[in-house]
């Protein structure tokens, strides 16, 4: 069974950081590319950051780049999304997925999580 449980988020100030981080199970962790995204209340779904360490993929959108780093632990199947300088327009449910392929769009992706709710306050 494919598993991802998100963590890390919570409540910051305008200009805060946070770490999220998803552990994964059930699939290899390898195979897979692993995908943050973001949804808030009445907008659609979007992809906010992917890598596929394996194949050297990585992906930020225009929105966060410079402010957000993705990494992966994959000793430990865990991807971590650094968010640095949070405005208060990154206030959403955070999501991670996976999927096989190497890209970073939400209808691409099969297995996802419950969500992490970020909420940034000005």
């Amino acid at each position: 069974e494919v598993q991802l449980v998100e963590s890390g988020g919570g409540l910051v100030q305008a200009g805060g950081s946070l770490r999220l981080s998803c552990a994964a199970s059930g699939f290899t962790f390898d195979d897979f590319a692993i995908g943050w995204f973001r949804q808030a209340p009445g907008k659609l779904r979007e992809a906010v950051s992917c890598i596929a360490s394996s194949y050297g993929y990585t992906y930020y959108a225009d929105s966060v780049k410079g402010r957000v780093t993705i990494s992966s632990d994959n000793a430990k199947n865990t991807v971590y999304l650094q968010m640095d300088s949070l405005k208060p327009e990154d206030t959403a449910v955070y999501y991670c997925a996976a999927d096989l392929s190497r890209t970073c769009s939400p209808i691409l992706y099969d297995y996802w999580g419950q969500g992490t709710q970020v909420t940034v306050s000005s």
